[in-house]
C-alpha cells in the first residue's frame, strides 16, 4: 500500500507512505528497456517538514542524490545508507555547512539551473543563495544552454555576444551536429542586423558553387570535394571580415551555406552533362550503351528514351555503388568500345577492339588508363564517351597502356 504525502509539480521527488514509512520517492535514469527507473528511501518527519516548507532545500536534495541514483545503472539498487546520509546535512543543517558539504560531494548542477539557480553563485560554491530564487517550474532550455556553454568551456571557447547570436541563428547553440537552419526570431532584435552581416558576408563569398551529387555513395550523397571547396571560401571570407568571431561561430556560418548548397542539389533533377557540353563530337554521339557494374547488373540505354544517357548511367552507379561494387562499365557494343570506372582507385580503364573475335579467334582489345581526379572528373570522362566515344577521352588523359606505368603513377598520386 503506497500512498502519496508531497508533490510538487514535474519531476521533482515526492514523499509517499508505504507500509506505513515516509519515503521519498524519485524517478532518475533508466533500464535496460529504457524505461524511466524509480528509487525510494526512508526520511523522518522532521525531513518532510523541510521538504514540504523550503523548495530550496527539496531541490538541493533531488540534486545531491540523483548521482546516486546514475551510479545504480540499469538494474543495480539505490545506495540507500548512502541516500539518508545525506538528508541531514541537506535539509536541517546550516546554510554554510551545506555549502561545504557540496564542494565534498557528487551532485547534479544541471537540475539547479533547469530550476533557476543563480548560476555565478553556483560557480563561487554558494548552493543555499543560489537556489534561493530557485522555481517549481523547470527550464530545461536554460539548463541545456548551460550544459552546453560548460562543454565549450572545456575546449577553451568562451561565446561572446554575436557568436552566440549567430549560433542561435543556425539552431546550432545547444547541438553542434544539429543540421542548421535560418531562424532570425531566435535571436536579439538588437543583435540580428549584426548577425545577417556576417551572413550576407558569407552569401557573397560562396556565390555561384555549388555542390554537386556523388552517385558512387548513393542518391542524396553529395560531392565532398564541393563541399570542403565551399567551407575554406565561406570560412576565409567570413574569418577575414569579422576577425573577432570564434572558431565555432564561423563554422556554423560554413555549415548553413553548405548544407543549403546541398539542399538545392538534391532538389535538382540529375543533370543532363552531356547537353550541356559543347557541340564536340555531335556526329558521334552514342545511340545505343549498355551499363554494367562488377556485381551482374545491368542497364541497357538507348538515344529515343526520356533521358540521356548521363542521367541514366548515374542513376544505375547511385541504386548500385556500395562498397563492394565499386566497378562500372560504359560499352557501346555496336562500336566495339568502353570505358570502365573503378571508383575504389580513383581510375578509368578505356577499352578499344582492334579485331572482333572471328571462328575460333578470340577478339583483340587495346585497354588504355588514366587517374580521375574525383566525382567531377568521372562525370566529365563519361560525358565525353558520350559525346564522341573513346576518341573524344583523348584529351582528358594521360593515358598509359602499360600496366606497370599506370600503377607507379597511381601510387605517386596517392602519396600525395
Amino acid at each position: 500500500m503506497r500512498d502519496i504525502v508531497f508533490t510538487r509539480s514535474g519531476w521533482i521527488p515526492k514523499v509517499i507512505r508505504a507500509d506505513g514509512e515516509l519515503r521519498l520517492m524519485l524517478a532518475a535514469g533508466a533500464d535496460a528497456n529504457h524505461e524511466p527507473r524509480t528509487f525510494t528511501f526512508p526520511i523522518r518527519e522532521a525531513h518532510l517538514a523541510v521538504i514540504r516548507d523550503d523548495l530550496a532545500r527539496h531541490l538541493l536534495l533531488w540534486s545531491a542524490v540523483l548521482p546516486l541514483c546514475d551510479a545504480a545503472g540499469t538494474r543495480g539498487q539505490l545506495d540507500e545508507n548512502a541516500a539518508v546520509a545525506l538528508l541531514d546535512p541537506v535539509l536541517l543543517s546550516p546554510p554554510s555547512d551545506v555549502d561545504a558539504l557540496f564542494r565534498r560531494i557528487r551532485w547534479d548542477r544541471i537540475r539547479l539551473v533547469a530550476h533557476g539557480a543563480d548560476i555565478e553563485l553556483l560557480d563561487r560554491g554558494q548552493v543555499c543563495v543560489a537556489t534561493r530564487a530557485a522555481t517549481e517550474v523547470s527550464d530545461e532550455r536554460r539548463a541545456q544552454e548551460h550544459h552546453a556553454d560548460r562543454r565549450r568551456a572545456e575546449r577553451g571557447v568562451a561565446l561572446g555576444p554575436l557568436d552566440a547570436a549567430i549560433l542561435r541563428y543556425t539552431g546550432q547553440y545547444l547541438h553542434g551536429a544539429t543540421i542548421p537552419r535560418r531562424s532570425p526570431g531566435a535571436v536579439d532584435a538588437a543583435l540580428l542586423p549584426q548577425v545577417m552581416r556576417v551572413i550576407a558576408t558569407a552569401e557573397q563569398a560562396c556565390a555561384g558553387m555549388r555542390i554537386g551529387l556523388d552517385p558512387r555513395r548513393g542518391k542524396r550523397a553529395t560531392d565532398k570535394r564541393d563541399w570542403d571547396r565551399m567551407a575554406a571560401t565561406v570560412d576565409a571570407a567570413v574569418r577575414r571580415a569579422h576577425p573577432a568571431l570564434v572558431d565555432d561561430a564561423v563554422r556554423t556560418v560554413s555549415f548553413l551555406m553548405c548544407s543549403e548548397a546541398a539542399d538545392r542539389a538534391r532538389s535538382t533533377p540529375v543533370e543532363d552533362d552531356e547537353e550541356t557540353a559543347d557541340d564536340l563530337g555531335r556526329s558521334a554521339r552514342k545511340t545505343a550503351l549498355s551499363f554494367t557494374d562488377d556485381k551482374g547488373g545491368e542497364n541497357k540505354w538507348v538515344r529515343e528514351g526520356p533521358r540521356t544517357a548521363s542521367a541514366e548511367f548515374w542513376e544505375f552507379v547511385a541504386d548500385r555503388s556500395a562498397g563492394n561494387n565499386e566497378v562500372f562499365t560504359i560499352e557501346d557494343e555496336e562500336m566495339g568500345e568502353g570505358i570502365q570506372l573503378h571508383f575504389y582507385a580513383d581510375s578509368v580503364a578505356r577499352i578499344t577492339t582492334l579485331r572482333p573475335g572471328e571462328a575460333l579467334s578470340d577478339p583483340q582489345y587495346q585497354v588504355e588508363y588514366s587517374l580521375v581526379d574525383g566525382i567531377g572528373g568521372y562525370r566529365r570522362l563519361v560525358s565525353a564517351f558520350v559525346r564522341g566515344g573513346c576518341a573524344a577521352l583523348e584529351q582528358h588523359g594521360p593515358w598509359m597502356s602499360d600496366v606497370a606505368e599506370f600503377e607507379r603513377a597511381r601510387r605517386r598520386r596517392d602519396a600525395r
